[in-house]
């Protein structure tokens, strides 16, 4: 085996590792109750509720960290780690106010 093989190799492996998550991650967001990707209501860890976009693997206004993603707070003004929220587990009014506050205006 020459070493062009090896590349590729790691790099097929590397394709199917990456489209994993992007799955695993996927399925994760239905089982939530969202859709694929768009707006997601999030909670920090200091418990503020707001939307922001949530697209599987990819990262436009934060940090990914596995599930989880760290981003600036727009409600509490801080940076911190957020996750999507259970929309079983919000009130109406919790869902009506997690809307209003959006973490970047995209065109």
């Amino acid at each position: 085996m020459d070493r062009t093989d090896g590349r590729r190799r790691w790099r097929r492996m590397g394709l199917a590792v990456a489209l994993a998550t992007v799955v695993a991650e996927a399925l994760m967001l239905r089982r939530r109750g969202y859709g694929l990707a768009g707006d997601v209501v999030v909670r920090c860890r200091r418990g503020h509720l707001f939307t922001t976009l949530w697209v599987p693997g990819v990262s436009l206004t934060s940090l990914r960290l596995g599930w989880w993603r760290y981003q600036f707070c727009p409600v509490g003004r801080h940076w911190s780690v957020v996750t999507p929220a259970r929309a079983d587990d919000l009130t109406p009014d919790e869902r009506a106010t997690a809307r209003t506050v959006h973490d970047l205006a995209l065109p």
